[in-house]
């Protein structure tokens, strides 16, 4: 009895590995145009910003530009600043802060 060895030929593999390539989801985008969009709404109605700092220090005034660290904040008594991202605790609308006062 002689046995044979059966192995699948080299395009079978090929195909099977295409087939495995395709099935893989996507990665998922590194950014969303949300934050985009928030900033760039805020800039053309040149909207009074409020931001919180990690240590509570607050700052208002208006975001002139972004870019993916920084803000460059437009204070009008004060001179402008250059503020990174990584530092903001969170922002607000200036006019959100008067309604909650009640």
């Amino acid at each position: 009895m002689n046995r044979r060895l059966i192995r699948p030929s080299l395009s079978d593999i090929k195909d099977k590995m295409t087939v495995r390539s395709q099935k893989k989801r996507p990665t998922p985008p590194e950014q969303t145009n949300a934050e985009s969009f928030y900033y760039l709404k805020q800039m053309q109605n040149r909207t009074p910003m409020v931001l919180v700092f990690h240590d509570g220090e607050r700052m208002e005034g208006v975001i002139e530009w972004y870019d993916r660290n920084c803000i460059k904040f437009n204070r009008d008594p004060e001179p402008n600043i250059l503020v990174f991202k990584h530092g903001i605790r969170y922002m607000y609308k200036e006019d959100e802060d008067k309604s909650t006062d009640g």
